[in-house]
């Protein structure tokens, strides 16, 4: 005789026990909204006029002789307007500084004391690098050159100098040449000959 495999008798399937559990970030959400309620409560609590603020209960506590006649607890005193005085105070301040340094020099008088200005691009230990920034600049056509100094401690440090120059647009025109080539430089202000 032939069996039926489709009808077989089939162990029931264990009971489980349903899942109750609720994601994670549904108590994260759950317990930021119960804390900021809390935190409104608090808020609110230290804004009502029947419970003051911790601060203010201190100031309270002693009595001081009142002046005025007691006005209606109920009615709130208007805010006084902020004042911003440092608009005022920054316009009286103001210094304008010329871009360039003004020519007081005049043509019948001769300056009291003559002064150069250098820009110094670079400082270095080994004479090579300063070599190498001077040919650098020199073919951006720039007057540069190298100068040995002596520091305090005996150092000898290669300053790779640009100059000098004998007025403020030259100064401007070599400096810009500079900044728009990435390289800085310091504005020295020297005696000639110097």
């Amino acid at each position: 005789m032939t069996r039926d495999y489709a009808r077989k008798k089939r162990p029931a399937p264990k009971a489980t026990k349903p899942r109750n559990q609720a994601p994670a970030w549904v108590w994260l959400f759950i317990g930021s909204m119960l804390g900021a309620f809390v935190m409104f409560l608090v808020y609110l609590w230290g804004i009502s006029p029947n419970h003051p603020a911790p601060q203010t209960a201190a100031k309270q506590s002693t009595p001081e002789p009142q002046t005025k006649p007691a006005a209606d607890p109920n009615k709130k005193a208007p805010l006084p307007k902020p004042r911003f005085d440092f608009y005022k105070l920054l316009q009286e301040e103001e210094v304008i500084v010329p871009a360039t340094e003004p020519n007081r020099r005049s043509d019948d008088t001769p300056p009291a004391t003559p002064v150069e200005y250098l820009l110094q691009v670079g400082s270095f230990r080994n004479p090579d690098d300063a070599d190498k920034l001077r040919a650098q600049l020199i073919l951006l056509n720039l007057d540069a050159r190298t100068e040995s100094v002596t520091i305090n401690n005996g150092e000898r440090w290669h300053r790779v100098v640009v100059g000098p120059f004998d007025n403020q647009s030259k100064l401007s025109k070599a400096r810009t040449t500079l900044v728009t080539n990435q390289y800085n430089a310091l504005v020295l202000k020297r005696k000639p000959g110097g």
